[in-house]
C-alpha cells in the first residue's frame, strides 16, 4: 500500500526513521549516548546486534549484500523476515514455528514496540535489533549501510572492497541522492501514482535517468568508475527487481532492463558476484509484491516469468578497467 499520497495524486514515501547510530568510538559493552538531537549513539560490538532484513524488500537488500561483502556475517547475525505481512508487521514465516530463533518473536513489531511502546511509524525492514535487550537500534535504511562501511572496519574481510571511495564521497552522496529520486523511489511514485499527471512526470523522470546510467555505463564499468561502490548496491536492487516487477506491476514499461545492453551486461556482472546473485530471491520478491499490493493486483496472482536465466551469461563488460576487489586488479588497499 502506497504510504502517502498528495493531493496531486503523487506518492510520497514516510522517511521517519529511527536515527540512532551504531559507532566505533565508544567501547564495547557501554550504554547508548543521548546526543543533543535526541538520538542515540551505541557502541560498535560484536555480536551484539542482529540485522532483520528481507529478501524481497530491495532497501534491505542492501543491508544484506553489504553486510556479505565486507565480511561481517560473522559479527552482525541477519534474520530473515518473509515476503508477505499483513498491517501489522513483518513476520517470521521462513523460520520454524514462525518465529525468529535469535530474538524469539513472531513479529517483527514486537522489537520496536519493545523500545517505543506508542510507535507510531512503519515497521520496516532493515533495522538492528539489540540482541541483548531485543529493542530496535535503527531501520534508517541509509545509514546502516554507510556505518557498515566506516564505523565497522575493524571487522572487515582483508580484501572488503572499499564501497566509499574517499576522494569522492560527496559527489557519490549526490549521485545516490540522484538515483533515490529518480530510480529508486522513481518506480514506487509510478506504481503507486495516484493520478495520470503523477504517473507521467515519474514516469518520465525515471527513463530520462536511466538513459543518463546507460550511457555513463557504457564508458566505465561501475558507477564511480573502475571499482564497486556502496551506490553500485543502490541501483542493483532496483535494476535487479525491474523485469521481474516494476516493469508490469508498477507501470514502468517503456522497455527492459535486458533490452539496454550497457545496464543490462553491468546487472548481470553484478548478479554474478556471489553477495549480490545469491541474495536475490526472485520468488520471494515476486510473492510481495503482487501478493501484498492488493490495490494494485487484486487477484494476487504471481506471474511465472520472465525467464531471468540470462543473468548467468557472459557480461561481457571485461573490455571496461576495473574489478570488484582491489587485489584482483593488483590494486593496493584503498581504506
Amino acid at each position: 500500500m502506497p504510504e502517502n499520497s498528495s493531493h496531486a495524486g503523487e506518492f510520497h514515501r514516510d522517511t521517519r526513521y529511527i536515527n540512532d547510530r551504531i559507532v566505533s568510538d565508544l567501547p564495547p559493552g557501554s550504554p547508548p549516548v543521548l546526543t543533543p538531537d535526541g538520538h542515540y549513539l551505541w557502541p560498535v560490538e560484536s555480536g551484539r546486534y542482529r540485522l532483520i532484513g528481507a529478501r524481497a524488500c530491495p532497501w534491505a537488500h542492501r543491508a544484506i549484500i553489504t553486510r556479505r561483502l565486507l565480511g561481517l556475517d560473522s559479527v552482525i547475525s541477519l534474520g530473515l523476515a518473509g515476503p508477505l505481512h499483513d498491517s501489522r508487521s513483518w513476520t517470521f514465516d521462513l523460520d520454524p514455528h514462525h518465529k525468529d530463533p535469535v530474538l524469539g518473536i513472531h513479529f517483527l513489531r514486537d522489537a520496536y514496540l519493545r523500545r517505543f511502546p506508542d510507535y507510531a511509524q512503519g515497521i520496516t525492514v532493515p533495522c538492528l535489533i539489540d540482541v541483548t535487550t531485543g529493542k530496535v537500534v535503527t531501520n534508517n535504511f541509509q545509514s546502516i549501510t554507510e556505518d557498515f562501511s566506516f564505523q565497522w572496519r575493524k571487522f572487515h574481510h582483508h580484501n572488503a572492497p572499499q564501497l566509499w571511495p574517499k576522494d569522492r564521497c560527496e559527489e557519490m552522496r549526490e549521485l545516490m541522492e540522484w538515483i533515490y529520486n529518480t530510480i529508486n523511489n522513481g518506480v514506487y511514485r509510478c506504481g503507486f501514482a495516484q493520478s495520470q499527471h503523477a504517473y507521467d512526470t515519474a514516469y518520465e523522470q525515471l527513463w530520462s535517468a536511466l538513459d543518463v546510467l546507460e550511457d555513463r555505463l557504457s564508458r566505465q564499468r561501475f558507477l564511480m568508475g573502475s571499482f564497486l561502490s556502496e551506490a553500485d548496491i543502490r541501483l542493483y536492487c532496483t535494476l535487479i527487481r525491474f523485469d521481474a516487477v516494476y516493469h508490469n506491476h508498477f507501470k514502468c514499461n517503456r522497455n527492459k532492463i535486458s533490452e539496454m545492453p550497457h545496464l543490462w551486461g553491468y546487472l548481470k556482472e553484478l548478479f554474478q558476484i556471489p553477495a549480490f546473485g545469491e541474495t536475490t530471491d526472485f520468488h520471494q520478491i515476486k510473492q510481495h509484491y503482487y501478493g501484498v499490493h492488493s490495490d494494485i493486483n487484486p487477484t494476487g496472482i504471481i506471474p511465472q516469468g520472465p525467464d531471468l536465466s540470462p543473468l548467468l551469461q557472459p557480461h561481457g563488460r571485461e573490455f571496461l578497467p576495473g574489478s570488484v576487489f582491489p587485489s584482483e586488479a593488483g590494486e593496493p588497499d584503498r581504506s
